[in-house]
């Protein structure tokens, strides 16, 4: 495949240009928890261990911005905002368990257990 240009950024392959869309550290697992039922801000920043507030509000920012989640607010004091994933979301699921599944087998190969 011929390398292609999205946005200002030159591509190479499919796997980059998806990786740039849902990759990294944060991406996935908030997709992840997305799956099963909305949440709202600080129900996703008290499940999500390590992530900071900003990096939360950038990575959600992205992924609703890609059209992988879904984005509602509440005219109610004080604000209410509820996150829940697309269409266009849900399609990762299966990559982001095949992903989990991968790692699930190489903490076991180093003998790492999950916590």
């Amino acid at each position: 495949m011929p390398e292609f240009l999205y946005k200002n950024k030159l591509y190479y392959n499919p796997v980059e240009f998806a990786m740039d869309r849902i990759g990294g550290t944060w991406k996935m697992p908030i997709l992840w928890r997305l799956k099963d039922k909305v949440w709202r801000y600080s129900e996703l920043r008290r499940n999500i261990a390590h992530i900071t507030d900003k990096m939360l509000t950038s990575q959600l920012r992205e992924l609703e911005e890609e059209g992988f989640i879904h984005r509602k607010v509440y005219a109610v004091v004080p604000p209410k905002v509820e996150y829940s994933i697309t269409e266009k979301g849900i399609q990762c699921i299966p990559v982001i368990e095949c992903n989990r599944n991968y790692g699930l087998s190489l903490m076991e190969e180093e003998g790492i257990g999950e916590d």
